[in-house]
């Protein structure tokens, strides 16, 4: 996957980040920790701005992995993969997106993981932002009993979990770090 991003494209994604994701106050995250500021990443990569360049900077910052699928847990990471997806069509390059539920569905296919099969092929976990890198790693061991090979983890903000994914032995990649928010 070749870059075609001129160097602003992350610019203009930390700048978005900064001025439309970050809130400050007191507020308890999805992993039971306590913090004064929430960066509530669907303000980004649900915007019709900035989503793109979510999907820009993380296939530049992935592009050696060498995957041909892209996605995780629900809800966080759908907008991230599909946002990977659409900025890999717009360079010509096929990559298919995948949506890791958080249960199995009791009814009709009875999937956990929707969208095009990931059995046999090489993948790539994705999650808007993680703290103890919980979400991610359940879709990690839904994709790989699945039959994927699950070639690392990429998040759009660091805030913690980095320790938790390598020490399962996955390659970590992170767009920006909670420094360069300014919140470090």
């Amino acid at each position: 996957m070749g870059s075609t991003t001129d160097g602003t494209a992350r610019e203009r994604l930390l700048e978005g980040i900064r001025t439309k994701a970050v809130v400050h106050g007191r507020v308890v995250l999805s992993s039971g920790k306590e913090a004064d500021y929430y960066v509530d990443l669907r303000r980004v990569t649900l915007d019709g701005e900035t989503a793109p360049l979510v999907g820009e900077v993380l296939l530049d910052l992935t592009a050696d992995l060498g995957y041909d699928a892209v996605g995780g847990l629900t809800l966080g990471a759908d907008p991230v993969g599909t946002a990977m997806l659409h900025a890999a069509a717009a360079r010509g390059q096929r990559l298919d997106a995948f949506v890791v539920r958080k249960a199995e569905k009791a009814h009709g296919l009875q999937r956990r993981i929707e969208g095009p099969d990931v059995a046999g092929r090489r993948v790539l976990a994705v999650e808007d932002t993680s703290t103890t890198g919980g979400s991610v790693l359940t879709a990690v061991e839904a994709l790989e009993e699945a039959g994927a090979t699950v070639v690392g983890v990429a998040v759009v903000v660091e805030r913690g979990a980095r320790p938790a994914v390598e020490a399962r032995g996955l390659e970590y990649r992170a767009a920006y770090e909670l420094d360069e928010l300014g919140l470090g």
